[in-house]
């Protein structure tokens, strides 16, 4: 668990328009050690996607900028790969499982072409090798093995997304990041894919980012947990630490919004306000305007991530004082 796969150093990106510039992460500082699962939490528009983008090198190059800081995959920085680098990590040794299937699957070509040219290239399986093991791929994600002949226009949303799951997961990567990997499932395959990725780390040893918005999963899947807002990441730890002792309060609001199992029924807790604006991000501390606590300081000064304890970090003024 000591060796770093993955290292995010200081990341700044930032996405140009011709109306407006886009602060999509603000200095994104992660790691990723070997068979460790780190979990990526915070609202939409925090800049988890583009944080799971930038690992592959796959920003848009006609919008996206990278202002400062470097991604290092086994100490080489990814934004240094030439081509022949970069097609041989992605999906071999980095693999990501996309949010939205619709997009992610080429329309032109079924299903079962799309998962078995991943283990062509990356594995070099002859055709007919590729096609049975993407067979048994799509039967391992819930849906019949007849259906690799049929295209992606012909499956419904959640079916769509098991495909994608089962291209991620083709080739066993070292490192899978899975970017919303369960929302259009049902609660069973849901509970399926979680166990296959469960199995998938203790086989392979494999690394996993897994980028959410259901605590439930970071829970139950997860050893580490980043919470993420404004393209910052403002808590870190041991998921049984952050979620125990929450220490910043934007962390504290997302348990407390999540429904109680036992006792009486209460209302939840909302956090007040809106998501930080990525086009006009408010000085010092982005979380300012929703705190209840906030200082004079919180709206000048930017707080820089302090350790709690050995497992536990929090980017926040007030955290010394209970929050």
């Amino acid at each position: 668990m000591d060796e770093k796969i993955l290292e995010i150093e200081d990341l700044v990106v930032e996405y140009k328009t011709e109306r407006a510039t886009v602060h999509a992460l603000n200095g994104v500082d992660l790691s990723l050690s070997k068979g460790e699962s780190l979990g990526l939490v915070g609202e939409s528009g925090a800049g988890k996607t583009t944080t799971a983008l930038s690992i592959l090198n796959l920003l848009p190059e006609a919008s996206a900028v990278i202002k400062s800081g470097d991604i290092r995959y086994h100490g080489k920085s990814v934004f240094r790969m030439n081509d022949k680098e970069l097609q041989s990590m992605r999906g071999g040794k980095i693999s990501m499982i996309f949010q939205n299937p619709l997009t992610a699957l080429n329309p032109v070509f079924t299903v079962g072409e799309q998962i078995a040219v991943v283990l062509r290239v990356h594995q070099g399986m002859s055709r007919k090798a590729a096609s049975e093991r993407a067979k048994e791929l799509l039967e391992m994600v819930g849906i019949a093995g007849y259906r690799i002949k049929d295209y992606p226009h012909q499956f419904s949303g959640g079916m769509r997304q098991r495909v994608g799951i089962a291209a991620g997961l083709a080739c066993n990567p070292e490192v899978l990041i899975a970017d919303e990997p369960t929302t259009a499932l049902d609660v069973t395959i849901q509970a399926q894919i979680l166990e296959l990725m469960k199995e998938l780390q203790t086989k392979y040893d494999t690394s996993l980012l897994m980028i959410t918005h259901n605590l439930g999963i970071i829970s139950e899947l997860c050893q580490k947990v980043a919470v993420m807002y404004a393209g910052r990441i403002i808590e870190y730890g041991t998921v049984r630490e952050v979620f125990k002792h929450p220490m910043h309060p934007y962390t504290a609001g997302l348990l407390n919004a999540l429904p109680k199992l036992e006792g009486p029924r209460e209302r939840l807790v909302a956090i007040p306000g809106r998501v930080a604006d990525p086009q006009d991000l408010p000085d010092g501390c982005r979380f300012h305007p929703r705190c209840e606590g906030c200082q004079a300081r919180c709206k000048e000064e930017i707080p820089p991530m302090v350790r709690v304890n050995d497992d536990h970090y929090v980017a926040c003024f007030g955290a010394k004082e209970g929050i």
